[in-house]
């Protein structure tokens, strides 16, 4: 059974994480994803690849698995003829895919418009801090940097003296998760026309459209929010409440849970007809959190979870990763892979998540090593000889 993406061919030029992100994607769903790096290699190579907690035979955390299924030829693009490869490459391709600043692709002639000249068809994208144009383009942006700015992290936190960023860095992955939507809506339209085009995908409008109904909330009130903690500005009980042994979240998001709580706990301050209705319990949402939490707090996170989860009030544990990575609802999904080495050795990663009901073969090659396949791509894309392939080694144009 082939993969969704199979037959469609990415050039990746990608660094670090937004980009890398992105491109892991379309290589997860079946695209031959051929990594392009500078001859030195690409510099997340060297993150964590010599720490001893995080690393696999000299590959970091990083490399290991945003690389997955993806092939490395090495060629300078900065010389005429590194240049001159990469272009010839791009007629074989249907994507190229990058993450460098704001007019890098320009300086280096692997723009869209420089690049549809050799190839119409080809579907260019770039992930960058903030986008292709307007007055802030030519900032850099890293992760924090993007969420500082698109409004999440001033919401995210205990209270308005204490935001802090998102644990996980969604200002990178979504710049890459927008990215791959993009690309497919251009394959797509690319049926219809027979064209390529450019997808400019800037971290800063991701975060921005991630606000969603909260941006709209502001513009209705002209209030800006503030960090709660992990309660809602409607819903109450909402919120994480310690158990005896660690900590779960509950979501009381109608009447009937609320009613289907109190069967549940045993606790007299929630014998009040007002609390019946979501306006009485928003009025006193601090005496039912902290009764709650006082029940609560009498037995385990597994008892109190058993017993909420047979009155189907949403709630679950605050897992540690070691914990989520263990669930048995995510390792039922496979979203727990091996992620290999080209030593043959591996270790353990996260999964693909579009589960597709026809196309659902999921593999997971290696992360390559630096050229691991420059021979491969110049010889079967670029019909070269072995002997032109090493005056090019020698001369430094590829490796």
């Amino acid at each position: 059974m082939k993969q969704a993406l199979a037959g469609v061919r990415v050039l990746d030029l990608t660094h670090m994480l937004s980009g890398p992100y992105g491109s892991m994607i379309l290589a997860d769903l079946g695209a031959e994803t051929i990594k392009v790096e500078p001859c030195h290699g690409e510099g997340t190579r060297k993150l964590l690849a010599t720490d001893p907690k995080n690393s696999l035979e000299g590959m970091g955390a990083y490399f290991i698995t945003l690389n997955r299924n993806k092939k490395s030829v090495a060629v300078d693009l900065k010389t005429v003829e590194g240049l001159a490869l990469f272009k010839d490459l791009v007629t074989e391709v249907d994507i190229v895919i990058s993450n460098f600043g704001a007019g890098v692709p320009e300086r280096l002639g692997i723009d869209y418009s420089s690049l549809s000249e050799v190839n119409p068809r080809i579907i260019t994208c770039t992930v960058s801090g903030f986008g292709s144009d307007g007055p802030g383009s030519k900032r850099p942006a890293f992760d924090q940097v993007a969420q500082a700015m698109g409004g999440g992290m001033s919401i995210t936190g205990s209270d308005s003296q204490h935001m802090v960023r998102a644990g996980i860095p969604i200002g990178d992955l979504g710049g890459g998760m927008f990215g791959v939507m993009g690309i497919l809506a251009a394959l797509y339209e690319r049926e219809r026309s027979g064209l390529g085009q450019h997808v400019d995908i800037s971290m800063l409008d991701c975060q921005i459209s991630m606000l969603n109904y909260m941006a709209t909330m502001h513009f209705l009130s002209g209030e800006d929010p503030y960090p709660i903690g992990n309660s809602h500005f409607v819903h109450v009980p909402y919120s994480t409440f310690t158990c005896s042994d660690g900590f779960v979240v509950i979501a009381v998001i109608t009447d009937n849970f609320w009613h289907n709580l109190k069967e549940v706990v045993t606790c007299p301050e929630f014998d009040n007809d007002k609390y019946d209705s979501q306006p009485g319990r928003w009025e006193d949402r601090d005496i039912i959190n902290t009764a709650l939490n006082k029940v609560l707090s009498g037995n385990t996170c597994q008892y109190w979870l058993t017993q909420l989860e047979a009155k189907r009030i949403p709630c679950a544990p605050v897992n540690t990763l070691s914990q989520a990575l263990t669930d048995s609802q995510v390792l039922h999904r496979n979203m727990v892979v091996d992620l290999k080495h080209p030593s043959g050795r591996s270790t353990k990663g996260p999964g693909n998540p579009i589960k597709l009901s026809r196309s659902s073969d999921e593999e997971f090659s290696a992360a390559p090593e630096l050229g691991q396949h420059t021979d491969e791509i110049m010889t079967q894309l670029l019909n070269l000889s072995v002997e032109q392939i090493e005056q090019m080694k020698v001369q430094g144009i590829i490796r």
